[in-house]
């Protein structure tokens, strides 16, 4: 089983992460942030991921080390999972539509970090919640996982509906690259023999 459980705690934020990438897309916890909760579920569901996340933040302040420190842990325990990447496929991408919003995600567990975030949003804000904030968790999660991720609005005019396009493409991109291709399911799929 891919599993990891993972717990990092700061002056800013208490974080426990329990992850099962073989999972059934349940979501269960708390990040102190409602609407990151929502789009972490739909993360979960859409990546068929188990995901328990506790997370306890300087929410008085605002959520951006919340945000941030949650998509840290999470990369970890992804990259935990993962262990040497043995076995898997490593590239995924998904073309994500929610509504009016079209979202392309194209991502590679390559061992290294890089972001490349072309995603306007309308508003500054989805109820509490800024929309910075999906790129400063997204920054922490390819950093902590040493993930090659790129993101680009195709369309879209809700900012909500933009937000939801671009975790559920996230998930099912990288449902699809940590999925293990039976026919190479001993190898690591690069010619460095090594992805960490």
């Amino acid at each position: 089983m891919r599993q990891a459980d993972i717990v990092r705690n700061t002056k800013e934020t208490q974080i426990s992460v329990g992850l099962n990438i073989d999972g059934r897309g349940v979501y269960e916890g708390t990040s102190g942030a409602g609407f990151l909760d929502h789009m972490l579920e739909l993360f979960a569901r859409h990546g068929h991921f188990d995901l328990k996340l506790q997370c306890a933040g300087d929410a008085h302040v605002d959520y951006h080390h919340s945000a941030e420190d949650v998509g840290i842990v999470m990369g970890r325990a992804f990259a935990q999972a993962l262990g040497d990447m043995r076995g898997i496929i490593r590239y995924g991408s998904a073309l994500l539509p929610m509504d009016e919003a079209l979202v392309m995600v194209a991502l590679d567990i390559s061992g290294r970090f890089h972001l490349a975030f072309d995603v306007a949003f309308p508003t500054e804000k989805i109820g509490a919640f800024d929309t910075e904030l999906v790129r400063e968790f997204l920054s922490g999660f390819a950093r902590a996982l040493g993930l090659t991720l790129h993101v680009r609005l195709i369309s879209g005019q809700n900012s909500h509906h933009i937000s939801e396009a671009v975790f559920k493409g996230l998930a099912r991109a990288l449902s699809s690259a940590a999925a293990i291709d039976p026919e190479r399911a001993l190898e690591i799929p690069s010619t460095k023999g090594t992805l960490t």
